[in-house]
């Protein structure tokens, strides 16, 4: 590693997180994604909260939706780090400025990391402010975090452990394959065709990229999806950012209760 690596700023971001928050090591990461921000309130009271701009290697928020936080969280015996905002991939900062929240978890001690996100269904039956567990993904982006020969078992990526306890919480929790795409622009009805055909239930344009990069970080990763709209072509209503923001922000209360109880277990 040099100097300037991936990892090594990760390790500066870690060492300045733990000296603002006085919280010497956190326990789970969760990263919060497009219309999740109000379930927050309700996994419990922040011991701090920073901007992330002021760790180094994080770039401010870009989207509307996401508050450009970080908040460090007492929740029984667990010291949580919460990402208000991600870098995306679209925004144009490279891969390691997507996964550099993930790598920095890693580095300030996080076993667990729980990925969140607003995203497109494709089963009909998935109304606006349904949440589904992500039982696999594929990544469409073209790209990964992963530097050089480093060849990371992706076999149950997403935890089925950790999935089963999502189900003891909540049994009608459905599971879906998430397909990431690059973005920022919706995906076609053609495009939503071909992710059925290969085997997705779930589009959006974020999380594969942090779950590789927290396997390879050694966490274990549960995501779970917040479907705010039908999919392009499943339906015929044109697609907005707006529309996924009130659907989170429909579902805040049932989100964060799902959030606050499962917590505990993990």
């Amino acid at each position: 590693m040099t100097e300037t690596s991936p990892y090594d700023l990760a390790n500066v971001a870690a060492a300045k997180l733990a000296e603002l928050t006085g919280v010497e090591r956190h326990d789970v990461a969760m990263v919060l994604g497009s219309g999740w921000l109000p379930a927050a309130d309700a996994l419990g009271e922040a011991t701090a909260e920073i901007a992330t701009t002021d760790l180094p290697g994080f770039n401010p928020s870009a989207v509307a939706g996401h508050s450009g936080r970080i908040r460090s969280i007492r929740a029984g015996d667990k010291q949580l780090l919460v990402f208000l905002s991600r870098t995306h991939f679209y925004e144009g900062h490279g891969v390691p400025a997507v996964v550099h929240p993930v790598r920095t978890a890693a580095a300030a001690g996080c076993r667990t990391m729980v990925l969140t996100n607003g995203c497109g269904g494709l089963d009909p039956a998935w109304s606006p402010g349904t949440p589904v567990l992500i039982s696999d993904h594929i990544n469409l982006t073209g790209a990964s975090p992963l530097i050089g020969a480093n060849f990371i078992d992706l076999t149950d990526l997403y935890s089925s452990r950790l999935r089963t306890l999502a189900k003891q919480v909540d049994p009608t929790l459905d599971e879906g394959v998430y397909v990431q795409f690059p973005g920022p622009h919706y995906e076609t009805p053609a495009e939503v065709r071909m992710a059925g055909i290969i085997g997705g239930s779930l589009v959006g344009m974020s999380t594969a990229l942090e779950a590789i990069a927290a396997r390879e970080g050694g966490m274990e990763v549960l995501g779970i999806s917040l479907v705010t709209n039908l999919a392009a072509g499943i339906s015929h209503a044109p697609l907005n950012h707006e529309e996924v923001l009130e659907a989170g922000r429909a579902a805040a209360g049932r989100m964060g209760s799902l959030l606050a109880q499962l917590l505990p277990a993990i």
